[in-house]
């Protein structure tokens, strides 16, 4: 399982931006997660998913414009699962509350924990950090073209879509390290994916999306 625990950056000084951001990421990723984005402590939020692949698109969309430090927990989650992710408990969620105290002093305001088996989630760590990395230096215009390519869009297309011609996009994506960075993506999904295999507990079901037995 996958829990990731998100903190605003100087949520003091800034407008709180949690519940904009819980709707955008429960539209965007509900049907793959376990139970809906939740808001923790304030200025927290927290997300619980057993696929790889949107932990690793939660993980990026949050760690984009660097409003966030972002920890992930991988590891065991208790069932029954309740109503609320805040409510939710396991090996993942400590995890996860690890790894966002030392995301808020990291470079990339990232950081991944597992209890079990931590030496995958430190290579998770090490190689999502590469990624944000390699992101940190991508100009506006890079971004645009980006996220026209990761929609689904040919380069060409998404080119022609910002009115630049054919050579102007190649070199947009070459500055952006756009080739690198979308052949990184299924390769860190594998990696997410071993390293929850390596914690060596299976995660619930859909079946398990009940509120626990209060009686």
């Amino acid at each position: 399982m996958f829990v990731i625990t998100a903190d605003q950056v100087d949520s003091r000084g800034r407008p709180d931006i949690v519940a904009p951001v819980l709707v955008e990421l429960n539209e965007r990723w509900g049907e793959r997660l376990l139970l809906p984005v939740d808001r923790n402590a304030g200025d927290e939020l927290q997300a619980l998913t057993a696929d790889a692949a949107t932990a690793l698109d939660i993980v990026t969309t949050l760690a984009r414009g660097r409003a966030w430090s972002v920890g992930l927990g991988i590891g065991g989650v208790r069932t029954p699962l309740p109503d609320h992710t805040r409510e939710a408990a396991g090996d993942a969620f400590v995890a996860a509350r690890t790894a966002v105290t030392r995301a808020k002093r990291a470079p990339t305001r990232f950081a991944a924990e597992a209890i079990v088996d931590p030496q995958p989630a430190e290579d998770v760590e090490a190689l999502v950090d590469l990624l944000l990395t390699l992101r940190a230096g991508r100009t506006q215009a890079g971004w645009e073209l980006y996220d026209l390519v990761s929609s689904g869009m040919t380069q060409a297309e998404a080119g022609a879509r910002l009115g630049i011609t054919p050579q102007s996009a190649s070199d947009r994506a070459r500055a952006a390290g756009l080739r690198a960075d979308l052949a990184a993506q299924p390769a860190l999904v594998r990696l997410f994916e071993s390293a929850d295999a390596a914690q060596g507990l299976p995660g619930p079901s859909t079946s398990d999306r009940t509120a626990p037995d209060r009686t």
